[in-house]
Parts: C-alpha cells; sequence; structure tokens
C-alpha cells in the first residue's frame, strides 16, 4: 500500500481519519504529547481559504462577495451554510482547496519521513478524496451518532445543519472497514486519551 513520493524510507506514517465530531483532534493531541508530529489538514484548509491564496480567489469568484466578512476575509459558517445544503456546491469547494491540502501535507509528511520521524496526519476525508494509499497505519476515529449530533448542536448548528454535515462525508461504517484500527469514542474525554494512548503504544512497539 505505498504511494510514489509518500514514503521515501525510515518513519512511521499515520493517517488519522473519521467521522465529523468523532474526537480526531483530540486523537492528535494525545499523539503529540506522546512524541508523535501532528498536522491537520483543516488547518492547512483555513489557510488555504485565506485572502491572497489561489482558494480563496476562486472560493469568491464562484460564491460571490457575500460569503466575505467586512475584513475581506471568508466568513466560515456563511460559506459552509451555502455548500452543505447543496452538495454539487461542496464538491465545487472541495475542488478548489483539497489539491493545494494535500501537497503541503504530503510534503510536510514526506520531510518528516525522511528523518526516520513518526508523524500524523488528521485528514476527516481522506477515503473520501482518495487519498488511503502510502500510510503505514490509518486510524478512523468514531463516535455513536446521536453523540456526534450533540457535538455538532453545541457547536451552534441546528439538527437539519448537523445531518447535512454527517450526510456530506462517507458513511463511518464504510470506513471503520477501510481502516487498520479504529478508536471508538463513546465515553469520556479521559477514556479516548487512554484509549488513544494504549492503541499508539501497540502502533510504535510493534
Amino acid at each position: 500500500m505505498q504511494e510514489k513520493g509518500v514514503r521515501i524510507c525510515g518513519g512511521l506514517s499515520i493517517g488519522i481519519t473519521g467521522g465529523i465530531a468523532c474526537g480526531k483532534s483530540e486523537v492528535g493531541k494525545t499523539a503529540n504529547a506522546m512524541g508523535i508530529e501532528v498536522l491537520e489538514a483543516d488547518d492547512i484548509a483555513r489557510d488555504e481559504l485565506e485572502p491572497g491564496r489561489k482558494a480563496y480567489e476562486e472560493a469568491v469568484s464562484r460564491f460571490g462577495k457575500e460569503i466575505l466578512q467586512a475584513d475581506g476575509t471568508i466568513d466560515r459558517k456563511a460559506l459552509g451554510d451555502r455548500v452543505f445544503e447543496n452538495r454539487a456546491e461542496l464538491e465545487a469547494l472541495n475542488r478548489m482547496v483539497h489539491p493545494h491540502v494535500r501537497i503541503r501535507w504530503k510534503t510536510w509528511l514526506e520531510e518528516r519521513l525522511r528523518e526516520d520521524r513518526v508523524a500524523a496526519v488528521i485528514i476527516p476525508l481522506l477515503f473520501e478524496v482518495n487519498a488511503e494509499d502510502g500510510w503505514d497505519v490509518i486510524i478512523c476515529v468514531a463516535s455513536p451518532e446521536t453523540e456526534v449530533m450533540e457535538r455538532i448542536k453545541a457547536r451552534g448548528f441546528t439538527e437539519e445543519q448537523a445531518r447535512q454535515r454527517i450526510a456530506a462525508q462517507m458513511n463511518l461504517e464504510e470506513k471503520r472497514k477501510r481502516s487498520d484500527y479504529i478508536i471508538e469514542n463513546k465515553g469520556s474525554l479521559r477514556d479516548l486519551q487512554a484509549d488513544t494512548e494504549q492503541l499508539l503504544s501497540r502502533i510504535l512497539n510493534k
């Protein structure tokens, strides 16, 4: 399962994916505390939508200035409301952003693998964008849908908006099947941290 240009020599590459609001970032924080370098693809995507970036210009051209705030930056909630109501619009946005994101996380990962380091990239849409090749390990972070719904609504979204965001991603069961390991986040934050530490320790000690 090697992709040319990703795995070059030693080190260990970990892809972390899963459903929305399932705890991927918390898993990343625990991994980082264990000495694993972690990069979030969502952070790169946010940066790519900043003024001056190509994806920013394309997004404004496609969706209009109504997605902009007074300071010229993109209102992410307004943009999200627009694209999650229309799959074609969401796919258009993904085409603008994801190629740039992929180049940047692959470059970041390659640099660390050349130095035989352990590195993880959190990619929510890892399977959706066909980025599953080349990893030593893929971990899926999953949660019961009832808990996911509550977490999304706690971020200020309505139930309908929450369902739109869940539906925009690959079915979580399919992500489970295609991953090497699964972390089930259905307890407390401490439980999630403990389960993450246990799994990563097993992986690192293989």
